[in-house]
């Protein structure tokens, strides 16, 4: 049986590509659904989907045209040679010359099979044409380059600079991605969750919210991962599994991306960031912070579960400092979210991955770049905690976030990370440093419109630093039960939401410590 006529020449390249065993099936079909979105070549799409490198490429195009190939992209033509063809006949052949041969001229040709092109391209040149493959890519990247270039060259053709012609013209999401960010702007939700198996989903209030639309499959999820990335990034989540990346559009705004596995596909979670910088205000966090963030040294940190505004609350501290003192900031984060201006302060914001391999290695540099701030976007391991300890002692104001459900176990999560012949070292160095921790939760608002912020409050006094440093920390929450100077527990925020009416009841007990005492606070008469 004759196998099936393919017309459409993107298919038929498609084809032969599979039919070599370049590609699998399941890898045209994701590419072919992925062309069919944008204006670009088969070959191209499957170079940016991983599906193929461009000397597996090259060595296709060799073996089918039975000619050379070359990498445009990685040659220099001097003008006089390209100026052998107006832009105008570059443009109807597909061809390009690029250098002379014994026998006449090589001139790269997207299809050197085409004999009529041949024939009419040695009569223009009068010189025998030698044909060379290139990917149409390639091609149409280089006559885009030649056409900004004012259709003739009077200096050499770059194909460095060719490439970038081609990076330019990518189409950077699928009509789906653009529709569903879309959506997470509109619905002013602060994540959309992509996985295998389930439509796309919202993070809206902290409710998953499930949109409309067909169960993805794993091949979707990975494609929509793939034009997310960069080859690089793309390259780090194969090796490692997971990826932590921001993205910045024109149109969109700007986004933190975490890509992993899960189950032997890939899930993405994508988040909103917005781009305005938070105030103390605006995040509902107490004026009093402010007293904090004066002190020339000492440790802030920022505590709770995720999705519960830590990073909002570490931006506005930075904003604070940053329009209150004259220093140089220092900020360390994976990846970066907000991203500040230079006010009063000096403020340089590195990207784990992108400016420094990891917070490990930032952290070990940091003492040589200057700084007065240290802002550590998450601390993880004991390595950057033993960092921040030892800056925050050492005439530096260290602030930074950690996962704890309390102001307590973010202590005692800081000690029992190190070695038990290290403990108490740490123990002595924390009580000392520390200036305050805040634990903080946000709560679905009773008008069904966004988040209250309730916290906990921990600040250093002479009793904390002696409990601290006697291995007593968990003593904090029943002698200061019903709040004092230094603490203030999260059922006294709870209950002033409630007072106010900014949270139903039954939410507040979600989130309480003492669900009994929040009821008899907030039902006791004045």
């Amino acid at each position: 049986m004759k196998s099936k006529t393919v017309h459409n020449p993107e298919q038929r390249i498609g084809q032969l590509l599979l039919e070599s065993g370049v590609i699998s099936p399941e890898q045209l079909n994701i590419a072919l659904k992925r062309q069919s979105q944008c204006d670009e070549r088969i070959g191209s799409v499957l170079l940016r989907l991983g599906y193929l490198n461009t000397e597996t490429l090259l060595e296709f195009l060799r073996r089918h045209f039975e000619t050379p190939s070359i990498d445009l992209f990685r040659i220099h033509i001097s003008p006089s040679i390209i100026n052998k063809l107006t832009f105008e006949q570059m443009q109807r052949f597909q061809a390009l010359p690029i250098i002379p041969s014994t026998k006449g001229l090589f001139v790269a040709m997207a299809d050197p099979n085409n004999i009529k092109a041949i024939n009419e391209l040695e009569f223009i040149i009068g010189k025998k044409i030698e044909p060379v493959a290139v990917p149409h890519a390639q091609m149409d990247a280089a006559l885009r380059y030649i056409k900004r270039k004012g259709g003739q060259l009077s200096e050499t053709f770059s194909g460095e600079e060719a490439e970038k012609e081609q990076q330019e013209g990518k189409c950077q999401d699928t009509l789906e991605l653009q529709t569903l960010i879309s959506i997470l702007i509109e619905r002013n939700a602060s994540d959309l969750l992509i996985s295998a198996g389930i439509p796309p989903c919202l993070k809206l209030n902290n409710e998953i919210v499930r949109l409309q639309g067909d169960d993805l499959t794993p091949a979707e999820v990975e494609l929509c991962a793939r034009e997310l990335m960069t080859e690089q990034q793309w390259q780090e989540f194969l090796e490692k599994g997971e990826l932590d990346f921001s993205l910045s559009s024109p149109n969109s705004g700007r986004f933190r991306i975490n890509a992993y596995r899960q189950r032997g596909s890939v899930s993405l979670a994508i988040r909103n960031i917005v781009e305005d910088i938070p105030t103390l205000a605006s995040c509902g966090l107490p004026e009093w912070l402010e007293d904090f963030i004066m002190p020339t040294q000492g440790l802030i940190l920022v505590t709770g579960p995720t999705g519960h505004g830590k990073s909002t609350t570490l931006a506005a501290l930075v904003n604070l400092i940053n329009s209150k003192r004259k220093c140089n900031i220092i900020t360390i984060e994976d990846p970066i979210e907000f991203l500040h201006k230079h006010k009063m302060c000096n403020i340089n914001q590195r990207e784990v991955g992108k400016d420094t391999p990891s917070f490990r290695e930032g952290l070990n540099h940091i003492f040589r770049q200057a700084p007065d701030v240290i802002v550590i976007g998450e601390m993880r391991d004991p390595e950057s905690f033993a960092i921040a300890v030892q800056a925050a002692g050492t005439g530096h104001l260290v602030i930074s976030t950690m996962h704890a459900n309390s102001s307590t176990s973010a202590i005692e999560r800081i000690i029992e990370i190190f070695p038990p012949e290290k403990q108490q070292q740490i123990r002595m160095q924390l009580a000392e440093v520390l200036l305050v921790i805040i634990n903080q939760r946000l709560i679905p608002r009773k008008n069904g419109e966004g988040r209250s912020l309730a916290y906990e409050k921990l600040a250093n006094s002479n009793r904390v630093r002696n409990l601290i440093r006697d291995s007593k920390t968990h003593q904090i929450r029943s002698i200061f039960q019903y709040s004092a100077e230094e603490y203030h527990p999260i059922d006294i925020s709870l209950k002033n939401l409630v007072r106010k009416g900014e949270v139903d009841i039954e939410e507040g007990l979600k989130y309480s410590e003492n669900p009994a005492v929040l009821r008899e606070m907030v039902y006791r008469k004045p």
